[in-house]
């Protein structure tokens, strides 16, 4: 349940709002330098990484299912504290890999909570990540395309790549 505002007045303002964007970059130098150095066999990182909750309407943050990869989200707001089941979601996520060598860019396992699809945040999220980086075409794994195809379709409709399936380039990691 909503407060302060209805359902439709929250997803109406968060597609809105795209441009209203927190980073965090979550880059680790010195791990980083050490996991090229020692050919990435150490330091490991024990579970997956944790996904700071920013205060703006769309974040960009480390993907906690893909190491490598960023995560765009979508973030709740409005919602009743007693309502345990949506405190600590995100409305929208997408995974997202860049290559600026090949100029492509893959997302992955897009994810919109029931009560908010077919609503704009996808389009809008994936249309923001497009916006900031002109000149790329779209692609993904594809480990998930065959569970909706008319999604696909739809949202990859005039858009260079048209969020086909492809494999990363050399440059990139699939980041399973």
């Amino acid at each position: 349940m909503t407060t302060g505002g209805s359902r439709d007045d929250e997803i109406r303002d968060l597609v809105a709002s795209t441009a209203v964007l927190g980073r965090v970059s979550g880059r680790q130098p010195w791990r980083e330098f050490l996991l090229r150095v020692t050919g990435g066999r150490w330091p490991r990182r024990p579970g997956r990484p944790v996904v700071p909750r920013l205060a703006t309407p769309w974040q960009d943050t480390v993907s906690h299912e893909r190491i490598g990869w960023r995560m765009r989200a979508a973030n709740l707001r409005n919602h009743d504290p007693d309502d345990a089941s949506v405190r600590d979601e995100f409305a929208f996520e997408v995974d997202y890999q860049l290559c600026h060598r090949c100029r492509i860019g893959w997302v992955e396992q897009p994810h919109t909570l029931p009560g908010y699809r077919r609503r704009g945040l996808a389009a809008a999220g994936l249309a923001a990540l497009r916006t900031e980086n002109p000149g790329f075409t779209w692609h993904t794994l594809g480990g998930h395309i065959d569970g909706s195809p008319a999604f696909w379709d739809a949202i990859g409709a005039d858009v260079p790549g048209g969020y086909r399936q492809r494999e990363v380039c050399e440059h990139v990691t699939a980041g399973g």
